[in-house]
């Protein structure tokens, strides 16, 4: 008879533990055990939330090296019905080795689940015959438990469930983050209703009485941009410091339906438009997705938004725009606006910018490119690499909540009865189409910030801290993917004929980029290095880039007049028309502004479920070279973090976005 010390590991999460049985069965190269029942004689439950219990469970005779363990939870009419979530389960043989089971998955029904040793695996690695068996059983259950849902022609797939109880267990929204989404947004809209503001129809007589629907809610930022938000200076560079750096770009050359002359933005003649090109002190903001898009009616009333061009200069000190244009057709009812204008021609022509960028900011750039691309990689994952899969260990850490928080986002921000459609000049059909006319134009190139920034022509921009903390970031995360991917995969071959791998990356080119070879996006992959580029962009897309466009919703957005979720009359068609009367009447009214405060506030939370990038709860790696690259993963991210919390001392407005310390592993808000 030889023993084995069965050591197991419950999650140490609300309502994570069980006083159900728990049965569990070793199998090895040489034979298996029976199904044996782990109990204790007496005292509390050895599944408790973060109890670690030993057990032994004996053979006759040793079962070789361990390939798998089965479990089984059952329940009584003493002990109800009750999930359970083991983190992992460490066996010790009789020959003296360990062998480690991640699990990480919720078990509440009494069906047999199987969990492979965590050694990773390739597909084509695989020599036991009960290894391939229960690799293939576990995919056939993951086509099953996700499967692919056309939301909108256009956009990306996504995971097919009605109900967040539906979802497959291991992706059960952890309770404590359902209730501090509520508490977060019920405690906002109680405060908003003793304001007597939640559901108002009423304008704002007065900018400053915007403050007084969030009265103990703002930010050192919120506070800045309150005070600053009229300034050219501060408009122009929100491009570089703000929540959507990805929209400005340098220009060489002016577009055709933008007929800007020197004398129109040089009056003085100081310099000329060619020669400020030539320097690369000229940068454009296009909006042009928004042309055309099908405004939206709010409480039976029409709301405008505008496919604007703004040109921005460039100085030693600052970046300023010079001139607006609001419509894309050049016309006489389509002014040029200039910093030269009177007060409020000016200020609305930015306002009416400001309320664009809103809304190609939130749909494009955070609600497309990050959260619905995060969920085709995290789908694509979970149907199509089993568990024991070195890339499923890889990623899963950083797709962890995307399925659960993109669901609430459909059902809470952009369905019929949303946020949306209910408070923003898109709402409606204009969300789908624009998130149509960005994926149509979007490449691979794009999502790679080395290359989006060098074709964007922003490499010696000063004080673009998105680039320059992105920059080491992707440096840092491309260094970490290429020793993992490196370390399991030796040449090219073995890329080619790891046949999961390649549905993987099929399924995001169908599902995700709908085919579309324009985009660059790889259909499969035929180079070690081809696969860890594209890796890099998702761990990057996942964490880095969707803190850089999340996080500072409430900073920018918060303060209302700063970025419109909508707005109530036209733009002004002749110059020396709009007042500040005009100029009131315009912005949302004030329910729309405290909805747009308190969806803001909500989404830029840092949550007690938080893990800063590089720091794994879960840990599927069991081999040493792995786990030693995470340690240097995460020491690196240490490195750069000091730098920027150092750097961050001396600024006026400090850039947080993409400190490591403040940049949450997977995207889970």
């Amino acid at each position: 008879m030889v023993n084995y010390k069965v050591t197991v590991h419950t999650a140490d999460l609300d309502e994570a533990g069980t006083s159900n049985v728990v049965f569990i069965k070793l199998v090895g190269t040489d034979g298996e055990s029976e199904s044996k029942i782990l109990r204790r004689c007496c005292g509390a439950s050895p599944f408790k939330r973060g109890a670690v219990s030993s057990f032994t469970v004996s053979c006759p005779a040793s079962i070789g090296n361990l390939v798998l363990i089965e479990l089984e939870k059952k329940h009584s009419r003493y002990c109800p019905k009750k999930s359970w979530l083991p983190a992992k389960i460490e066996v010790n043989s009789p020959e003296g080795d360990t062998y480690n089971f991640p699990i990480y998955r919720w078990i509440s029904d009494s069906e047999v689940h199987r969990f492979r040793e965590g050694t990773a695996l390739r597909v084509f690695e695989e020599s036991h015959d009960h290894g391939r068996y229960s690799r293939e059983q576990e995919l056939d259950q993951r086509e099953k438990d996700y499967c692919w849902r056309v939301y909108a022609e256009g956009i990306p797939h996504c995971l097919a469930t009605d109900d967040l109880d539906n979802l497959p267990h291991e992706d059960y929204f952890s309770s404590i983050k359902e209730r501090q989404l509520t508490f977060t947004l019920e405690s906002g809209l109680i405060q908003l209703k003793l304001e007597g503001l939640a559901n108002s129809k009423e304008n704002w007589s007065d900018i400053d009485d915007i403050d007084k629907v969030f009265l103990f809610r703002d930010t050192n930022i919120y506070d800045y941009v309150q005070q600053h938000w009229k300034e050219d200076s501060f408009f122009g560079n929100q491009y570089l410091k703000g929540i959507n750096p990805m929209l400005i770009r340098r220009c060489s050359a002016l577009p055709d339906n933008f007929p800007v002359t020197d004398s129109m933005v040089f009056p003085g003649g100081q310099c000329s438009l060619a020669d400020e090109m030539k320097k690369g002190n000229i940068f454009l903001c296009d909006y042009k997705r928004l042309d055309g898009l099908k405004e939206n009616y709010i409480d039976g009333k029409r709301q405008y938004l505008r496919a604007p061009l703004v040109l921005l200069h460039k100085t030693p000190d600052e970046l300023t725009p010079i001139a607006i244009q609001l419509k894309q057709a050049p016309a006489d009812d389509n002014p040029i606006f200039f910093p030269t204008d009177s007060e409020y021609d000016w200020l609305m022509a930015k306002i009416f910018v400001r309320s664009a960028d809103f809304n190609e900011y939130e749909l494009n750039v955070h609600l497309l490119r990050t959260h619905l691309l995060a969920e085709v990689f995290a789908v694509s994952l979970l149907r199509n690499l089993p568990m024991v899969h070195p890339l499923y260990k890889l990623l899963k850490p950083h797709t962890n909540g995307t399925v659960v928080i993109n669901h609430l986002a459909r059902s809470l921000l952009i369905s019929e009865d949303g946020f949306f459609k209910n408070y923003t000049s898109t709402g409606g059909e204009g969300v789908i189409t624009l998130l149509k006319r960005s994926l149509s134009s979007m490449t691979f190139s794009s999502l790679c910030i080395p290359e989006d920034i060098a074709e964007r022509g922003l490499e010696d921009v000063p004080n673009f801290y998105y680039r320059d903390d992105g920059l080491k970031l992707w440096d840092i995360i491309h260094r970490f993917v290429q020793g993992v991917l490196s370390f399991y995969y030796k040449s090219d071959a073995e890329v080619q004929k790891d046949s999961e791998l390649q549905k993987w990356i099929a399924d995001i080119f169908e599902h995700g980029f709908l085919s579309q070879k324009s985009t660059g996006i790889p259909r499969s992959f035929t180079t070690v290095a081809e696969m860890v580029k594209f890796v890099t962009m998702v761990i990057f897309t996942c964490s880095a880039q969707h803190s850089a466009v999340n996080t500072g919703q409430y900073d920018y957005s918060g303060w209302m007049p700063n970025s419109p979720v909508s707005l109530q009359r036209p733009p002004p068609t002749t110059k020396g028309t709009t007042s500040k009367a005009k100029m009131l009447q315009t912005l949302p009214n004030k329910g729309a502004t405290a909805r747009g405060m308190a969806v803001l506030w909500l989404l830029s939370k840092q949550y007690s479920d938080f893990v800063p990038l590089g720091h794994y709860q879960q840990h599927h790696f069991c081999e040493k070279v792995p786990c030693k690259l995470i340690k240097a993963f995460q020491a690196e991210l240490e490195v750069l973090s000091a730098l920027i919390e150092a750097r961050n001392k001396s600024l006026e407005i400090p850039y947080t976005y993409l400190d490591p310390a403040e940049v949450d592993n997977s995207l889970a808000i």
